[in-house]
């Protein structure tokens, strides 16, 4: 194949194809070996807004694939502590101290308890990766969050992702 354009073309086409297999793989073993209802990768296509691009899900009525955030409630002091590293484990959100549009928002996605890990690019957040208890309150423990780490780790370290 002598045309560089097509060349780029089958690479990029390439690049996101292995992204998406890594990527679906990561949430479906991230579900199995945490034993919950929902895991999501909430992608950010711009600065603080984003949309769920990836989800293993226990059953189809937990699906909220392609679903948008609520872009008031997350703005850039919540993103600079993502950056930073943050993880943040919610046992129950009708009982833990969250924003009432943050609540709001996790009740409308069917959500009890959720785990939510960066995933970051050098000086980017480029996503999230988010567990889902949806029917009832779990205490996350720190190998669960040890777990979704290893997996943001493993989506930061791919060459798919270093590149989109």
């Amino acid at each position: 194949m002598s045309d560089p354009g097509l060349r780029n073309v089958l690479s990029q086409l390439t690049l996101k194809l292995e992204r998406d297999a890594l990527v679906q793989n990561t949430v479906h073993q991230l579900r199995n070996s945490l034993q919950i209802d929902r895991v999501v990768l909430y992608y950010f296509y711009r600065e603080w807004e984003g949309q769920v691009t990836c989800e293993s899900v226990e059953s189809r009525q937990l699906s909220i694939l392609g679903h948008t955030g609520p872009d008031e409630c997350f703005n850039g002091e919540y993103a600079q502590l993502y950056l930073e590293g943050r993880v943040r484990a919610v046992e129950d959100i009708k009982t833990e101290p969250i924003s009432d549009c943050h609540r709001d928002f996790l009740q409308r996605l069917q959500v009890r308890a959720n785990l939510a890990v960066p995933i970051l690019k050098p000086k980017t957040l480029w996503g999230l990766l988010i567990a889902h208890s949806c029917t009832q309150p779990h205490l996350w423990s720190p190998t669960d969050i040890e777990t979704m780490q290893a997996g943001a780790k493993t989506l930061e370290t791919s060459k798919a992702i270093q590149k989109s």
